[in-house]
């Protein structure tokens, strides 16, 4: 009965778990097979027991009976086959299927746990309703045929019977715990099936080392003749896991064994035992209480709801502490309000995008979308002038990648007014940027107008998102990443190579020919200059000398002899400047006067004749 029940519970949960895509569910299956082939492992071994119990019975029999004494005389192996099958088995078969399990136990939950790692969001559960109820069901059969079972291997000593019992109360709060976690995905606690699931893997881990740590034991283990030793493949963990109540029997035989008497008859531990079930009440109550204080964390706004509805004030709490009702009865729901939250248009970056790198407009470096944007230049392609002589659409195609940055500013609309705010905005701003492409000119964009384009279209989308109420303020649209396809990158490099090379061009002309007018300009102005100097000299000149003339004239008629005395002596004096001059004062003696015209020969006479005359060449 244990091994069918854990087959067709493995099977049934299995396929519940893949249908509605429960990971809690797909683990727990794994548990129940490996249940199941324990019970098989098991059921096989009691059916050995039970016929080395109905050979002996037989031989028992025989031996009573007359003329049967030397029936026995030959060798146990010959007269007991059933025994030494058993003992064959438990030698042999039970350690080799041990290591088995083993290897099935780690790589079971090794392959579990990368699993479950890979997933980075669980999947969406379905009919989560229809599975809560069908794994409550299986827990409900688990546990009445497990404890059914684990009753009978107490009460009547059948030892065999507790690996297949174990299993079943296991399976039975695996299923419960799967119920449970779809419970709390229903109660809008998205990752809980996920959780539940890797303490499932846990669990599997741990049982797979004490496995481990069972063969190696069981290499030292001292062997009694006559005492049945405890099942290799018999989880210690699993039986503890599925009846808790055991711990309370192994702590009162430590503590007596410890302490040297009955501690487990004193009235402490009568009291701890008989109060531990309010004891958890009460520590129950304190964790239900402790969930009436919310702390709303600094730059945080919550949303509380009672019974899964809002409240009718659509209550916002703010940052601090905050009183509640206790859960499941109040929920809150945080969102970080002041935090500048980010959507994209158009193509989504790369992981890396952030990293410092250089970006080529002729390398795909995110999956590109394009779109539609206005062409003012409509030039008349070959093959088409050609075939039908139309001209090209007055439109291009470019790549972009737009991020709009936004702040929620009324909580109560983004959460309540809209299933999906997020996703809305989103589309909001791409109706607009699509809108907006269409009535710009494609080189105007990428320019000179970007700036301008960016403001324009942030208050496009800011309009949209208040005509929706969205309760949200858009803070910033990034035009950085706009670019033509990969496809034509190249042929709009060349096009635009050409332009600044023609630009260049140009402005060289211009710097030329500025450069050859200033040169003549100033040329022109020094050759002007110096003519007009030339001639103002001139006329400077012959005023100055028509003023000496008219100034003259008045003294030489007012005294002839001495202006014709005293010019001729001015003029005397100038031009004999740097002669030697003699006064001779004459009387009215006849005196013989001689002049000696030899120079003196005087010191200063020979440092000029020195200083005169050069040095002597070598």
């Amino acid at each position: 009965m244990n091994l069918l029940a854990l087959f067709a519970v493995a099977a049934a949960g299995y396929g519940i778990a893949r249908f509605t895509n429960s990971l809690s569910g797909q683990v727990a299956a794994a548990f129940l097979g490996l249940g199941a082939l324990v019970a098989f492992v098991s059921w096989f071994q009691m059916r050995l027991e039970d016929r080395e119990r109905l050979e002996k019975l037989e031989l028992d029999e025989l031996a009573r009976s007359k003329g049967s004494a030397t029936l026995f005389e030959g060798r146990d192996a010959e007269v007991f086959p059933a025994q030494r099958s058993r003992q064959q088995f438990e030698r042999f078969f039970v350690p080799g299927f041990t290591v088995v399990l083993l290897f099935l136990q780690g790589a079971a939950a090794y392959l579990l746990w990368r699993w479950l790692a890979k997933l980075v969001a669980p999947p969406p559960v379905k009919q989560d309703l229809l599975a809560l109820a069908l794994f409550g069901l299986l827990a409900l059969i688990l546990f009445l045929i497990g404890r059914f079972s684990a009753t009978i291997a107490r009460l009547e000593n059948h030892r065999l019977l507790r690996p297949s019992a174990s299993y079943l109360l296991l399976g039975a709060y695996l299923c419960f715990f799967c119920a449970a976690a779809l419970a709390g995905l229903k109660s809008e606690f998205p990752k809980t099936d996920l959780y539940v699931a890797r303490a499932f893997v846990v669990v599997l881990g741990l049982v797979a080392a004490e496995t481990l740590a069972a063969l190696v034991f069981e290499i030292y283990r001292p062997r009694v003749k006559g005492k049945v030793g405890r099942p290799l493949y018999d989880s210690r963990l699993v039986g503890l896991l599925a009846q808790p109540e055991g711990l309370v029997a192994t702590a009162a035989q430590t503590l007596d064994y410890q302490f040297g008497f009955k501690v487990s008859e004193t009235w402490f531990f009568l009291f701890f035992r008989n109060a531990v079930r309010w004891l958890l009440l009460l520590q129950l109550g304190a964790l239900l209480l402790s969930t009436s204080v919310v702390f709303i964390e600094p730059g945080e706004q919550a949303l509380l709801e009672r019974f899964g509805k809002p409240l009718a004030d659509g209550m916002v709490l703010g940052p601090g502490p905050h009183l509640k009702l206790p859960w499941p009865v109040d929920k809150v729901y945080r969102y970080r309000t002041e935090q500048i939250q980010s959507i994209h248009v158009g193509s989504v970056p790369e992981a890396d995008e952030h990293e410092e790198k250089v970006v080529l407009w002729t390398v795909a470096h995110a999956k590109e979308e394009n779109f539609l944007v206005a062409s003012r230049a409509q030039p008349t392609t070959g093959a088409l002038a050609a075939t039908s002589g139309r001209k090209a659409p007055p439109v291009s195609l470019i790549t972009v990648s737009i991020p709009v940055q936004f702040q929620i500013t009324n909580l109560t609309q983004w959460v309540y007014q809209h299933e999906d705010s997020s996703t809305l905005l989103q589309q909001i701003a791409t109706r607009e940027v699509v809108r907006y492409l269409a009535s710009v000119d494609v080189n105007e964009i990428m320019s000179s107008n970007r700036l301008e384009s960016a403001l324009i279209l942030r208050d496009k989308i800011q309009g949209a998102a208040d005509t929706q109420a969205l309760g949200a303020r858009i803070l910033f649209v990034g035009l950085q990443d706009l670019h033509p396809p990969v496809k034509v990158a190249p042929e709009y490099q060349k096009v635009v190579a050409a332009i600044h090379q023609k630009q260049a061009k140009i402005l060289a002309a211009e710097a030329e020919s500025i450069q050859v007018t200033t040169r003549a300009g100033a040329q022109a102005v020094t050759v002007t200059n110096n003519a007009e100097a030339a001639r103002i000299n001139l006329q400077v000149i012959a005023l100055a000398r028509a003023a000496a003339f008219t100034n003259q004239l008045p003294a030489f008629n007012a005294a002839p002899a001495v202006y014709r005395q005293r010019t001729y002596l001015l003029t005397f004096a100038s031009a004999t400047a740097k002669a030697t001059k003699y006064l001779v004062l004459a009387t009215n003696t006849s005196d013989v006067i001689t002049f000696d015209l030899q120079r003196r020969l005087d010191e200063d006479y020979f440092n000029k004749i020195g200083g005169a005359v050069p040095a002597p060449k070598k």
